[in-house]
């Protein structure tokens, strides 16, 4: 059987992507080894790389139908084991395993010529048929490069590991988004922080419902972005309040450590309220939403009043500002008496603490002293009672003068004691 080529006039025509996949569908869908031959023909014609990669995604969809986004398993006609196949599993699993190295090694390098979610599923396939871990690292910087662009959808890669319990395959995730964020500043622009941000918080929602998930796998992925990749904390919080849910036994110290990873000053008015009234959350928590609510609404009240008060400097008219209505003042107002009343009960229940705190260091620090003027006394154990009472006698006129200093000196108490000694040994 004679084998078609590529016509110049499709290649350099300007013609469509489409019709390139067409053509290299036709001539190599049948031999690897011819598709990779003619693929690297058309790299040596000087064909762009946008256009290499769509056909190498439309050729490997042929072979393995999971690689399309919309296939359907009545739909599969490539590497599929069926019943009707007289191939074995083992014999299909090598045959993929093959055709996904190879489209591997024949990838552009240029980023952005494949699309993303399309490494995803590749990725997807090669872990399931165990490709060489080289060639698994090579898609995973690969995606890297462009995370920004996946799909949740396709980031749910579940775990084929025997020594993982978690369905997904969360470690893969930390190594992706570990791969991000290491990027140079001008591999990775503002924007695309913030999209993986998201990415990562919807991840995590959806990972957080496994009760075989770690703790320390969950706070490696919601610590792995800096700070300010979050412009609002909500998606995080619903992760963690979702994993609290699933895993009720997390102790006490863990829960504040998840705490720790929300900025309690990114959270929306809706989720300080939730926050506020959720019992899974630490006391010292509550508080700091309380505490930040309550100076966001300050500050919405000074700015309020310090935008009515501001006058355009064009002919006297006034700043083209938005006043608030009477009743959106008047239950701003009735939160703000709320939230003051809810911490000023809390700031009491912590003085009360305190005071408490402060009583028994007082206790300890009386015993202390006692035990200091017990050791001197035995040094005088013959007439101890005696002593005492001549000691208490000969010093009645100082006890009266020091009677508004609330603590004698060593130095006073030595003095005291040696002058009573002495009236002893010359009584």
């Amino acid at each position: 059987m004679k084998k078609a080529s590529f016509p110049e006039t499709v290649l350099f025509s300007g013609s469509k992507t489409s019709h390139l996949a067409a053509e290299c569908d036709d001539a190599c869908i049948l031999d690897m080894d011819y598709f990779v031959k003619n693929l690297a023909g058309i790299k040596a014609k000087g064909v762009r790389p946008d256009l290499i990669g769509p056909i190498i995604a439309h050729y490997a969809s042929k072979w393995l139908p999971d690689l399309s986004g919309d296939h359907h398993p009545s739909t599969d006609n490539g590497l599929a084991c069926s019943a009707e196949s007289p191939e074995s599993v083992t014999t299909l699993w090598m045959k993929k395993r093959f055709f996904v190295e190879t489209l591997v090694g024949i990838l552009p390098p240029e980023k952005d010529s494949i699309p993303c979610n399309f490494l995803l599923r590749l990725l997807r396939i090669a872990n399931m048929v165990g490709v060489e871990s080289t060639y698994r690292a090579e898609l995973e910087k690969r995606i890297s490069w462009q995370l920004d662009q996946a799909s949740l959808k396709e980031l749910m890669i579940p775990s084929f590991s025997h020594t993982c319990g978690t369905l997904l395959d969360v470690e893969l995730i930390i190594r992706l988004v570990g791969r991000f964020v290491n990027l140079d500043e001008v591999a990775k622009s503002g924007a695309a922080l913030v999209k993986v941000a998201k990415l990562v918080d919807s991840y995590l929602a959806e990972a957080s419902v496994d009760s075989n998930l770690n703790f320390s796998q969950f706070v490696a992925l919601a610590g792995a972005l800096p700070s300010h990749a979050r412009a609002t904390d909500d998606g995080l919080y619903r992760a963690i309040d979702t994993y609290l849910k699933a895993h009720p036994r997390v102790s006490k110290q863990e829960r504040k450590v998840l705490f720790r990873l929300i900025d309690s000053r990114k959270l929306s008015q809706e989720a300080s309220r939730h926050a506020a009234q959720n019992e899974r959350l630490p006391v010292r928590a509550v508080i700091q939403v309380l505490f930040s609510e309550q100076t966001k609404l300050d500050q919405q009240m000074n700015l309020s009043g310090s935008f009515s008060e501001t006058r355009s400097p064009y002919l006297g008219f006034e700043a083209p500002t938005r006043c608030l209505s009477k009743r959106e003042m008047s239950e701003q107002q009735v939160e703000v008496r709320k939230l003051r009343e809810e911490v000023r009960g809390l700031q009491s229940h912590c003085h009360a603490m305190q005071m408490q705190m402060e009583r028994l260091q007082e206790k300890k620090k009386g015993f202390f002293r006692w035990k200091k003027f017990g050791n001197v006394l035995p040094s005088m154990k013959s007439n101890n009672v005696s002593v005492v009472d001549k000691i208490e006698g000969s010093n009645e006129g100082e006890g009266e003068r020091d009677a508004g200093s609330e603590m004698e000196t060593p130095v006073d108490l030595k003095t005291r004691l040696v002058r009573g000694k002495n009236k002893i040994n010359s009584g």
